[in-house]
């Protein structure tokens, strides 16, 4: 009994702040406008960067979840202080990289490989790419260390990358320009700079990725670039994966330490090689991500404080104009309390019509951004429920001073107002 009771009471304190709202419908308006663009400001920069996280995430994953890459450390200059030589580190060759794969006993997957050339052609028939393709000379581990997966074909052998056989596992979008004619790619020759290969694999589409297009790249074994592709002082790198996340950093110091040994590095010397693990410029990018958060926090903030002062005023008008309502209520019956409470409900009202208008927009405008950079459709529940709880935060800052003035008001002098 109660319990219809109350419901029926908020229902009609409902009713009537949808009254008053339509009486006084353009200065409404403005109010709620105010408050959801404050809301659409947060719920929609949050919004943007849930998407910009999630497609920064995703695309690292295709990199190589897992992975530490080594390579070359390269020349180091030193600025300020007493003048120093610019430093050059050697490169790591071929025997010391193909040494690490065989010494290294860390439970992980470990691959050597090379570039080759960024501007390599290839060519089926009359039809060929652009000289923009990069070569890689890997071993037959390449695909696994790197994130890669194959379609259709099949992976190097071990003989292959030994003996630097003519074959090749070539990416979907060189597929789609040289075989135009949707001819089966496993099985033909292609040329590729001054080499003539058999096609064996496919690698499976991976989209483009951060500026790069993984998908219009050419595998090739390592001894196969040695060969065909040679360059005085190559440098070689080392990628190293592991099962599990939470063994990297202990892979990363076996890694380390192993290579210090094969490169003769003396004790306290510094490394002559870099390591990077997969997830550190992510974890970079989303530490930056933060302030971007902070302050889309405190512009929405901001501008529900303007929002809620534009309520109070709007609520203050308000009770001075329906002084003569707000008598006869109270002279028919109607308590204090539910005067308070009636301009709290119409407080409420107004600012969660706002807060709606805003989460959607905000929505809208995150989601916009997200299809824009391929990311997928994100519904922020936790801004969401963010919004919805600072509009009724704001309804009640701003509702309890009007709310608490008509309530005290004396409801005879309230019948005699003009």
């Amino acid at each position: 009994m109660a319990g219809t009771f109350f419901s029926g009471l908020v229902y009609e304190n409902v009713r009537i702040s949808l009254g008053s709202i339509r009486s006084h419908m353009l200065r409404t308006v403005l109010t709620v406008l105010i408050i959801a663009f404050g809301i659409m400001a947060l719920v929609g920069i949050l919004t943007s960067i849930d998407a910009i996280k999630y497609y920064l995430n995703d695309n690292f994953q295709m990199m190589g979840a897992n992975t530490i890459t080594i390579r070359n450390r390269s020349m180091q200059v030193h600025f300020g202080g007493r003048p120093q030589k610019a430093k050059f580190f050697r490169e790591i060759t071929f025997d010391e990289a193909m040494r690490f794969k065989q010494e290294y006993q860390f439970p992980a997957s470990t691959s050597v490989f090379l570039f080759a050339t960024n501007t390599a052609t290839v060519k089926f028939s009359s039809n060929k790419t652009n000289p923009n393709i990069p070569v890689i000379g890997s071993d037959e581990d390449y695909i696994a260390t790197s994130g890669y997966e194959l379609e259709k074909g099949r992976n190097f052998t071990p003989s292959e990358v030994y003996y630097g056989a003519n074959v090749v596992i070539i990416g979907s979008d060189i597929v789609k320009r040289v075989f135009k004619n949707n001819e089966e790619p496993v099985g033909q020759f292609v040329s590729i700079g001054p080499g003539r290969y058999l096609v064996i694999g496919v690698l499976k589409e991976k989209g483009s990725s951060l500026g790069f297009n993984p998908d219009a790249i050419t595998l090739v074994s390592i001894n196969n670039v040695r060969e065909k592709f040679p360059r005085p002082n190559a440098s070689y790198s080392i990628n190293i994966t592991t099962s599990d996340g939470t063994l990297l950093d202990a892979a990363e110091g076996e890694a380390a330490g192993l290579l210090r040994i094969i490169r003769k590095q003396e004790v306290g010397e510094e490394d002559s090689f870099d390591m990077s693990k997969s997830d550190n410029l992510a974890n970079m990018l989303f530490e930056n991500l933060k302030y971007l958060r902070l302050a889309a926090t405190i512009i929405g903030i901001i501008t529900l404080v303007g929002a809620a002062i534009g309520l109070m005023n709007i609520m203050l008008v308000s009770v001075t104009e329906r002084t003569r309502e707000i008598g006869v209520r109270k002279a028919i019956g109607a308590t204090r309390r539910t005067i308070r409470n009636q301009f709290l409900v119409e407080a409420v009202v107004i600012a969660q019509i706002g807060g709606v208008l805003g989460i959607i927009f905000g929505i809208g405008i995150g989601n916009a951004l997200s299809l824009a950079i391929g990311s997928s459709f994100i519904v922020p529940w936790p801004w969401i429920i963010l919004g919805v709880t600072l509009c009724f935060l704001v309804a009640l800052v701003s509702g309890i001073l009007p709310a608490n003035k008509a309530a005290n008001l004396d409801p005879v002098d309230s019948l005699r107002y003009e």
